[in-house]
């Protein structure tokens, strides 16, 4: 019983303390005349004192969730430089695809300019047996679309035309220079062009519409030109004498852009060194213009 009465009388006297009031008082110093009091208790101090705490803690969360300040706070990084992070990134990886877009284009143009294929062969006998047919089998009588074909043919041996199908690609060819060929491509000596002796001076038009994207001196193959047209298709002029366009010009079908000449180291009379390249492959010229 007598501990019991210990622990009652304990509480009480807690209780009593944390409700006991105290006075507060602020003094003039030097007159000691009372200014401002306060009543206290040692529950009330704890009470306000806990909510100021927790309110402290609620505004300081606030301030660095929703506003800049938490950038000035050391660990927390900068949306500016996120964003900023961000943008370079994606445009890094554009100028990497840009970069290696341009050096597989000047790879194909080094390609062009050394004549640096490898000449593949074909097993036409292979090729062949997939399409073999029955003769008997095939009604020879014309038909309208066969006379449609011969007209469009006479039509292009007319004007000197010739609209071709270069690896799947419909094109309209102009004959760049009208003479003789003094040799034929020829993939066998890696010669991938037909040469076509004229007169030193005689002009040298574009094969197609497009662009000048090379124009320049070489010590192998002098004054060199170079135009893309559209579908990977790329023509090549060498050994002139002297160039009417330069690199980013825009040429139409027929314009002069060159003159005959005999430039270059490996030239031996005044001609023209022609080649036709699609996306990165030599092809035969004689197939697509009549010289």
């Amino acid at each position: 019983m007598c501990s019991m009465a210990k622990k009652v009388k304990k509480r009480k006297e807690i209780k009593r303390k944390l409700l006991h009031k105290y006075r507060l008082v602020i003094l003039n110093e030097s007159t000691f005349e009372e200014k401002i009091s306060f009543k206290l208790s040692r529950l009330n101090v704890f009470v306000t004192g806990s909510l100021c705490i927790i309110g402290l803690i609620g505004l300081t969360t606030l301030l660095i969730a929703f506003t800049p300040l938490r950038e000035y706070i050391p660990g927390y990084s900068s949306t500016k430089l996120k964003k900023q992070a961000t943008d370079l990134t994606y445009k890094t990886d554009s100028l990497v695809r840009n970069l290696n877009n341009t050096n597989r284009y000047l790879e194909n143009i080094r390609m062009v300019l050394k004549g640096d294929i490898a000449s593949s062969e074909m097993n036409l006998d292979s090729l062949r047996e997939q399409f073999k047919i029955d003769p008997s089998s095939i009604d020879l009588t014309p038909i309208k679309e066969d006379s449609l074909l011969r007209e469009e043919v006479e039509l292009e041996d007319k004007y000197n035309l010739f609209e071709r199908n270069v690896n799947g690609t419909e094109i309209i060819l102009f004959p760049p220079l009208n003479g003789v060929i003094s040799q034929t491509y020829d993939v066998k000596i890696r010669h991938y062009a037909v040469d076509v002796t004229a007169p030193t001076n005689t002009p040298i038009k574009a094969v197609a519409n497009g662009t000048v994207i090379f124009s320049e001196w070489t010590a192998d193959t002098g004054y060199v030109i170079i135009l893309e047209h559209k579908d990977g298709l790329l023509s090549v002029y060498k050994h002139n004498g002297s160039l009417s366009k330069a690199q980013g010009d825009i040429v139409r079908s027929g314009e002069v852009i060159a003159s005959v000449g005999n430039t270059g180291e490996l030239t031996t009379g005044p001609h023209l060194h022609f080649e036709l390249w699609s996306n990165g492959n030599a092809v035969n010229p004689l197939d697509y213009i009549d010289f």
